[in-house]
């Protein structure tokens, strides 16, 4: 509704132009009741909110963040992945606006019903193959006689990107994403009817030198159970402060307590200049700070945590906890 608003300037020249008689206030009425009619494709039917859609593009802003994570350290190259856009569109639709010959990846995303198409762009598959081989990257489109070895190393190569995809939804749904079908033509895939409402999520690749889109296709089928759990509420929810378990707190509690510290105990300070210092001599004694009816103070990693007295414990040189360390303005009290 932004573009709808108009500016001052706008609006006073609207003003101008109605008083005198350049634009007639009922040929604007009757423009306006024209805009209120519009026609309805029920073949576009949108069957996802915009606030789902934003939970769909925070979910695959972080799984582009994870593959180019994934990417970069296995090609070895610059890589930069990141969300272009999210739409619904028919399934046909998004068939239609593929390349005829272009890289499928069909995996299914158990417990979720249906399967998830992940299609990449030859100039990107190519550079991604040419990288694994060893050369720069660069991009040859013959997609259309992949070789058995080529088939291979792709197919691994994006199933093990599918890692990535089941960390971006685990704050939603636990899935096993699992890459079931390979194919280069997308007209001999149909996983959907034609009509079928569905998520293309577009990211905007670059490996090296090429560049290309790998989008997502996730059929309507596929999200329905989940579209409770894709509203800001239920992410709200998510945030509250969970319980805690009395089990993790004993174990977290067992492995602090065996946490080793350096203790110290201060007998008292002294401020001398260097010619002091580099005069000292045997039997010349220093005069501390530390007056003798006051406690010491007994440090924890050099933080000021206890009162002591000094002691002895079977000749051992030993302190004596007293209570905790107040500091100087508190003990005045």
């Amino acid at each position: 509704m932004a573009e709808e608003v108009l500016s001052q300037n706008e609006i006073d020249s609207l003003l101008s132009a109605l008083s005198t008689g350049e634009m007639d206030a009922e040929e604007l009425k009757n423009e306006e009741k024209e805009r209120k009619v519009r026609s309805y494709d029920f073949k576009r039917a949108l069957r996802f909110s915009k606030d789902q859609i934003r939970s769909l593009s925070r979910i695959h802003e972080n799984f582009s963040r994870l593959l180019t994570t994934y990417f970069s350290a296995h090609l070895r190259t610059y890589v930069n992945i990141e969300v272009a856009s999210v739409d619904q569109l028919p399934y046909e639709e998004f068939i239609r606006s593929i390349p005829t010959m272009t890289i499928l990846n069909i995996f299914s995303v158990a417990p979720l019903e249906g399967r998830i198409l992940l299609e990449t762009n030859p100039n990107v598959a190519y550079a991604m193959l040419d990288r694994v081989l060893g050369g720069r990257g660069s991009s040859v489109s013959k997609v259309d006689n992949l070789t058995e070895i080529e088939t291979t190393i792709m197919s691994h190569l994006f199933e093990k990107a599918l890692d990535n995809y089941q960390e971006a939804w685990g704050s939603i749904v636990e899935i096993d994403p699992i890459l079931e079908e390979f194919e280069v033509n997308p007209q001999f895939l149909q996983m959907v009817s034609p009509n079928e409402t569905v998520v293309v999520v577009s990211l905007n690749t670059t490996i090296g030198e090429s560049s290309g889109m790998i989008n997502i296709c996730i059929p309507h089928v596929v999200l329905e159970p989940i579209i409770p759990k894709l509203s800001v509420h239920y992410w709200m929810q998510k945030q509250q402060p969970k319980d805690r378990d009395p089990e993790e707190y004993e174990a977290l509690t067992k492995t602090i307590k065996g946490a080793e510290v350096d203790i110290k105990a201060l007998l008292g300070e002294s401020n001398i200049s260097i010619q002091q210092f580099l005069g000292l001599k045997e039997n010349d004694v220093i005069r501390l700070s530390q007056q003798i009816d006051r406690p010491m103070t007994l440090k924890v990693d050099n933080e000021q945590k206890f009162h002591v007295q000094p002691g002895t414990i079977k000749n051992h040189l030993a302190v004596q906890v007293l209570e905790d360390y107040r500091g100087e303005a508190e003990r005045n009290e």
